[in-house]
């Protein structure tokens, strides 16, 4: 026999016969007390018999095999193949950025055929490399019998192949049906022994405290289960724009991604898709994609391979609790429009800066995301009311949805051209023209953020307008990047931007990544 299984058995036993002793000490000693009292106590009437009384725990935890049992099967673990050749991993890239023009490195890197300045980024350089691919892996779910599968975009994102292996072992060729990437949501569809079984959403909402079991391949370990309860709802974690996750304390780890979430029903609440973790593995907080946003995401990259939403073409902000003074508002709710832009569903309704927005088809806004999801999770041409605050008046404004732009009208940061777009989105800036998206006369609309980039660093956020960079004022995207190039070129470890917030103006200094 295993000597640790002895030693721990050992103990148990000794354990327990203290424990015989202790509890047959303990009834003797309640029985004088009950005597000297002189109170009538109903006691055993020998110590032994007492402690050995079985004791029937009423709280007893339960067991979720059940439930694992039927819906395992479903889950499946999701691998991809992606062409990373254009990306840096030290191969190509430019390890002497900082040295001047015609140095002794330069000679010997153009000799063999390579740029220092561009590294992998030069064309003539990159067509002599061969191709080089990295897999990854996640997690997705079968919601449908004929093949229909759910994981998230940036498992999928950039692949050549993707392939899911199912509960029972087998590889399946999968298709990239549709991606969303506000929202981290893709659909894949396989073929082959039909039906496949599935899972099915929830239609009821999940509440703080429900239990929850999570199912994925965390690490490549296919049909791990683990379980927890609903931490919190509502989580913004600066992903997207349309943020609204449920956090669960289910140990979720790498590979997780993608994978579904249940409830002690069986049916899927949420999809894992990020986790809070400073060492990289599972520190009891992770993110999930409430089952609410996931059918609608999914149902119309089922129908149409892409997403479309409701726009209402304005730029807002939350209302705090001083502008709900100011405004004569009982609580810090709503979304306050900054800007109209011209042309806009808004615009054309009548919206103007400074209405307050209090509700959307009589559901009440809490913040200015809200107001964003509420819109966007509308069928483009649909009739909205608006509750707006106005002049210390309520009124209703009815609005003929749009179909919110796919680019026309934000200025992605490489549509500048050249080196331009990398510039900015070194800063992780999205930038517009201020005057064409109706976010004012001068500067540079902040159209979106990446949330873990320089700029957000500095509290830059969606809907400020940059009105100068260096000292120098700027109209477009590439005046930005020009700017921000020549205070990269003078050495300089940040530039320094004004920008317009609401009502007023400040100064950030925004530090510059290498190149």
């Amino acid at each position: 026999m295993n000597r640790s299984v002895t030693r721990s058995t050992g103990w148990t036993k000794g354990l327990f016969a203290t424990r015989r002793r202790a509890l047959a000490s303990s009834a003797i000693g309640l029985a004088m007390v009950g005597l000297i009292a002189g109170q009538a106590v109903l006691l055993p009437s020998t110590g032994p018999a007492f402690a050995e009384t079985p004791v029937v725990a009423t709280n007893a935890p339960f067991s979720f095999a059940d439930i694992v049992e039927k819906v395992r099967p479903a889950v499946v673990s999701v691998r991809v193949k992606a062409d990373v050749t254009a990306e840096g991993d030290g191969m190509g890239m430019n390890p002497f950025g900082d040295m001047p023009d015609g140095n002794p490195f330069e000679f010997f890197f153009k000799r063999f055929g390579q740029d220092p300045r561009f590294g992998n980024n030069n064309p003539h350089f990159r067509k002599k490399m061969p191709h080089r691919f990295a897999t990854a892996q996640g997690s997705g779910f079968f919601i449908s019998a004929d093949g229909y599968i759910v994981t998230n975009n940036h498992v999928v994102d950039s692949a050549e192949e993707v392939t899911v292996v199912t509960d029972d072992g087998k590889t399946l060729t999968a298709k990239v049906i549709g991606t969303d990437d506000k929202t981290d949501l893709a659909l894949l569809k396989v073929d082959g022994e039909k039906p496949f079984q599935f899972v099915s959403f929830a239609n009821s909402d999940i509440r703080i405290g429900d239990w929850v079991v999570a199912v994925g391949n965390p690490f490549g370990l296919g049909g791990t289960v683990t379980a927890g309860i609903v931490s919190a709802r509502g989580r913004d974690i600066g992903s997207g724009p349309y943020d609204d996750f449920i956090q669960i304390d289910a140990p979720i780890n790498k590979g997780n991604s993608g994978g579904p979430t249940f409830n002690l029903n069986g049916e899927v609440v949420g999809v894992n898709t990020a986790i809070y973790s400073p060492s990289g593995g599972s520190v009891g907080i992770g993110f999930a994609i409430p089952s609410e946003t996931v059918q609608k995401v999914v149902a119309s990259l089922r129908d149409h391979g892409s997403v479309t939403r409701g726009w209402l073409g304005i730029l807002i902000q939350p209302i705090t609790r001083d502008i709900a003074d100011s405004l004569g508002l009982a609580d810090a709710k709503g979304a306050l429009v900054t800007e109209p832009q011209d042309g806009s569903p808004a615009a054309n309704a009548g919206i103007k800066a400074g209405d307050a927005v209090l509700s959307v088809n009589g559901q009440s806004i809490d913040d200015s995301k809200d107001l964003a999801r509420r819109i966007a999770g509308l069928t483009p041409g649909s009739k909205v009311s608006l509750d707006i605050l106005r002049d210390g008046q309520r009124q209703t404004v009815d609005v003929t949805l749009g179909t919110y732009p796919a680019g026309d009208k934000v200025a992605k940061a490489g549509d500048t051209g050249g080196n331009n777009g990398t510039a900015t989105a070194r800063l992780g800036l999205a930038l517009a023209p201020a005057a064409e998206v109706g976010a004012g006369d001068r500067g540079v609309a902040v159209m979106e953020v990446d949330p873990d980039g320089p700029a957000a660093e500095k509290g830059i956020a969606q809907g400020d307008v940059i009105l100068d960079v260096g000292g120098s004022s700027v109209a477009t995207a590439e005046d930005v990047a020009k700017a921000v190039e020549a205070a990269r070129a003078a050495g300089r470890p940040s530039v320094l931007m004004r920008l317009q917030s609401g009502d007023g103006t400040r100064f950030v200094a925004v530090p510059l990544a290498k190149s």
